[in-house]
């Protein structure tokens, strides 16, 4: 099991980046830049690239629509150069209320966009003349949508591999099913292990079924904040306003993705109420809200033999990379906790 670790795209960027080598030889393996309507991810992993030898990077995630899927492949082409092969393309839908109020795009066929997205990047990869006739994407531009003076050209540059791996958020049946048909890794959030195979299992079974052997086995990225000790209980609060954010507030009423994920766990009735809360302005009363089982069971937060137990629930549910979120006070106390979890994985 791979130990990865997520960046914060709020702030504190470069003091987390200069602590990086540490965690690299602490055997950190992967870590993970996110995009949101934050700085974007691209710049601060070139800088990251700079700064580190063996650490894997990934954007976590790239949103489809605020770039061309040509500029996608350029980027990751361009980002696995400057790392010498250690980058992944992690790509999701993001929400409407980003992608058409951030960057003015409209969401639409989210599914059928990502198919033809990975398509197209792994052609440019392959240093392919690209030629794409799709739904919702058509290289080169015909000829009565432009100047007419398209034409089929290929990546100038050797990108130093032709499969860079391309890791795909989804928590949505199709989305998952997709994930599991076409790409290297698949990302959720609010991954609650015994849960798994409930919730995700036959869109996971369906798209295996229909996936190229030459993929290999998908890449299962589990997510877990984490913190060791017999009194580092209260650090479980700490994830109640992320999750009332997701479950609340990232999406309207009968759109958002995370609320129908904590319902299909089976909350419900507290799903309804966080958003209720949340949409009304009510964010405490919202977090107060959030089941305290769900924060415990997507968490590596508690006795050295409970986060055991809890790491060998991730693995057995087929979680293969394990992004953690080490809660500590200082440097030293989060570089302690990525050597331990990774003595625990190598054990597990």
């Amino acid at each position: 099991m791979r130990i990865g670790m997520g960046l914060n795209y709020a702030g504190g960027f470069k003091e987390t980046v200069d602590e990086l080598a540490d965690y690299e030889k602490a055997g950190l393996d992967i870590v993970f830049v996110p995009e949101a309507y934050s700085f974007d991810a691209v710049s601060q992993l070139g800088y990251i690239a700079a700064k580190t030898r063996r650490l894997e990077l990934a954007s976590g995630i790239l949103p489809l629509y605020s770039r061309t899927p040509t500029l996608l492949a350029m980027t990751a082409a361009g980002l696995d150069y400057v790392s010498d092969g250690r980058f992944s393309l992690g790509i999701g839908a993001s929400g409407p209320q980003v992608i058409e109020g951030f960057h003015g795009v409209p969401y639409t066929a989210p599914l059928g966009r990502t198919r033809e997205i990975i398509e197209i990047c792994r052609k440019v990869w392959r240093r392919e003349r690209l030629e794409h006739q799709g739904r919702h994407y058509t290289l080169p531009l015909p000829p009565d949508q432009g100047t007419g003076l398209g034409k089929a050209l290929k990546i100038i540059n050797r990108p130093v591999r032709p499969d860079i791996p391309i890791l795909v958020a989804a928590i949505g049946p199709k989305n998952v099913r997709l994930a599991a048909e076409i790409a290297d890794g698949w990302e959720p959030i609010f991954y609650v292990p015994e849960k798994a195979a409930e919730v995700w299992g036959e869109s996971l079974a369906e798209g295996r079924a229909e996936r190229d052997p030459a993929l290999g086995e998908l890449d299962v990225i589990g997510q877990a904040p984490l913190a060791i000790g017999d009194d580092v209980q209260g650090f479980l609060e700490f994830g109640r306003p992320m999750a009332a954010l997701y479950i609340g507030g990232m999406g309207a009423k009968g759109r958002n993705f995370y609320n129908d994920l904590c319902r299909r766990y089976g909350w419900e009735k507290e799903a309804e109420e966080i958003q209720d809360l949340y949409l009304d302005g009510k964010k405490d009363e919202a977090a107060a809200k959030v089941p305290r089982e769900l924060l415990e069971k997507m968490s590596l937060i508690g006795s050295e033999g409970h986060v055991r137990e809890r790491l060998s629930a991730l693995k057995e549910s087929g979680v293969t990379t394990l992004n953690v979120t080490p809660i500590a006070g200082d440097h030293k106390g989060r570089l302690a906790l990525i050597e331990k979890i990774k003595d625990m994985a190598a054990e597990a």
